[in-house]
């Protein structure tokens, strides 16, 4: 299998930035790691390895990016706004400089966004901020509320980057016709703490007319072992 190890400097970061890549051809997907997690974790944590089989086929490419979460909205000694302001910069990382080497090393137009946990939290308000370079989002397990974590503030880019405050409002017709293209698949346990904000955001999803499947697994399955089984069943038919 192909695997790529990629690192420069950033400039809209102001620090460098590592990522992988994996695969040689096919879909191209953009994983996000869980809470402050690193770059190396879907490998780590088998997660490449349940995919090896499309990898290794030419099916699937993934790039595996770090976080700056630390930085951004895990950063609790930070004012709001300079969390905020962070996580902007991280995605103009994303769209100046990770999406154009993910277009320079596969011309695939077919592009999937896809986490877990808080990962899930960046796949679904990447795609959904941007359903023009987006066609599919695989969000296991996560949470799309992060304004409950600014104590009370918001400000456009809280506001712009919390997908339970922009949605429900939006009402470009322009912006509501693309996302209504997008293939969202949210995948929850039944236990999991996250239910109830899955179920409001299908919800809101049904709503603006964006279809979409929602998935309750039995149990918590808010863990590894779960959202490998998870991207197996939802990767598949994704080979564009």
């Amino acid at each position: 299998m192909n695997r790529e190890y990629h690192r420069w400097y950033s400039p809209s970061l102001g620090r460098d930035m590592e990522l992988l890549v994996f695969g040689h051809a096919g879909a191209r997907m953009l994983v996000f790691p869980t809470s402050m997690g690193k770059f190396y974790e879907w490998e780590d944590r088998g997660m490449i390895g349940a995919l090896a089989h499309q990898l290794e086929n030419g099916h699937l490419q993934i790039f595996c990016v770090d976080s700056v979460d630390a930085e951004s909205w895990y950063a609790w000694h930070k004012h709001p706004a300079d969390r905020a302001w962070r996580h902007v910069q991280y995605e103009q990382y994303l769209l100046h400089e990770v999406i154009p080497l993910i277009s320079q090393k596969n011309s695939t137009p077919y592009m999937i966004v896809a986490g877990a946990s808080f990962g899930a939290y960046h796949a679904m308000n990447f795609g959904l901020r941007h359903p023009d370079i987006t066609n599919r989002i695989i969000a296991m397990s996560g949470m799309f509320n992060i304004e409950r974590w600014m104590g009370g503030y918001r400000d456009d880019n809280v506001y712009y980057n919390a997908p339970c405050l922009f949605l429900p409002n939006e009402q470009d017709e322009g912006r509501l016709r693309l996302l209504r293209n997008l293939d969202i698949i949210i995948a929850v346990g039944h236990e999991d703490p996250n239910i109830a904000n899955n179920r409001w955001f299908s919800e809101v999803l049904w709503s603006k007319g964006i279809w979409h499947a929602l998935r309750v697994w039995d149990g918590w399955a808010h863990d590894w072992p779960y959202w490998q089984k998870m991207i197996q069943l939802y990767i598949h038919g994704s080979q564009h």
